[in-house]
């Protein structure tokens, strides 16, 4: 057990792991959903992907409830699980934002880790808005050919953090528009000043050698 969690610990202890964890997000988000495995296996899958995501950032915080939940499903849990995703990941952006900025020079690897965060508030969001729907049904309205499934709430979310909106997801209720005004505001700066701050660092690091 313990060589596991030292594994783990060494993923971090360089600039590498955060390529490494971009590539592993990007495939949860966008890979696992294009092949249809989500529909195929549900939730199973993105927990299989999450656990990994989770302990490679060591964030365990609800990995536990994950698990249970998907041995006991029931709506209570549903909603408890959704929470649960969202403090882990919110805990997990903050473990790769102290690796971005820790002390050291600005390398591509931690302009990756800028990204994975920028992809982390989209899920952290799309957990908050499945949270919601389940506490108070019908604070969204979805087009007819659409369902409440874990990866319609990801599609949502990033939509509204690139402020794409193709208007097939609407919040209704007060707290669903608040929280989708408050992406929305969240998507458009953080690409223009961090990133492009550690993207501009880097260069000019390059340029005083």
């Amino acid at each position: 057990m313990f060589s596991i969690w030292r594994v783990f610990r060494r993923f971090w202890e360089t600039d590498r792991g955060l390529s490494i964890f971009l590539v592993s997000l990007a495939a949860l988000i966008f890979v696992v959903p294009a092949a249809g495995l989500t529909a195929q296996f549900g939730r199973a899958v993105i927990d299989a992907v999450f656990t990994l995501l989770m302990l490679a950032g060591v964030a365990v915080a609800g990995l536990a409830v994950r698990w249970i939940g998907q041995a006991v499903p029931s709506p209570s849990t549903e909603i408890v699980i959704a929470f649960s995703a969202v403090v882990s990941l919110a805990t997990l952006a903050c473990v790769v934002l102290a690796q971005v900025f820790r002390s050291g020079p600005v390398t591509r690897h931690r302009i990756m880790g800028a990204i994975a965060v920028y992809l982390l508030l989209g899920l952290a969001w799309g957990e908050s808005y499945e949270a919601l729907e389940l506490m108070d049904p019908g604070s969204f309205a979805l087009a007819p050919s659409m369902t409440l499934v874990p990866h319609n709430w990801m599609y949502f979310s990033f939509v509204t953090l690139t402020t794409v909106g193709y208007g097939d997801v609407t919040p209704v209720s007060s707290v669903a528009r608040s929280l989708a005004f408050l992406q929305a505001l969240t998507g458009q700066p953080y690409p223009a000043i961090l990133p492009a701050r550690l993207v501009a660092l880097a260069v000019g690091a390059k340029g005083d050698r």
